[in-house]
């Protein structure tokens, strides 16, 4: 499905095609462009928590593999970086919660020496 630019969101777009395949107890699609060294408005960096029964009996490889395809066209150029939590709900129950991404010391971000 070509990119809906201008109409959707990336990050609604990512959050669409998740919940329409994996149908998740719970998703949460985080841009975390902002703690880049991206121009201001960038949906370039995501992180997604996706919880879903599709996922019970699947390696953590396989499913990455699982979001990976459902978002090929978006990986070939519009994000940048993805970063994947994947659980079953058994998982999730026992997980609690999810730390923060850490801060990016890229680009600009680089402490000068």
């Amino acid at each position: 499905m070509p990119r809906l630019q201008n109409i959707m969101s990336l990050q609604k777009e990512i959050e669409t095609k998740l919940q329409n395949q994996l149908h998740p107890s719970h998703l949460q699609v985080i841009n975390e462009s902002a703690l880049h060294s991206v121009p201001e408005g960038a949906e370039m960096h995501f992180k997604v928590i996706v919880v879903s029964q599709q996922f019970d009996g699947k390696s953590l490889v396989n499913r990455h593999r699982m979001i990976n395809d459902l978002l090929k066209e978006e990986l070939k150029g519009a994000i940048h970086a993805l970063t994947m939590t994947t659980l079953t709900p058994a998982e999730w129950e026992k997980k609690g919660e999810i730390k923060n991404s850490p801060l990016c010391l890229g680009g600009s971000k680089l402490p000068a020496f």
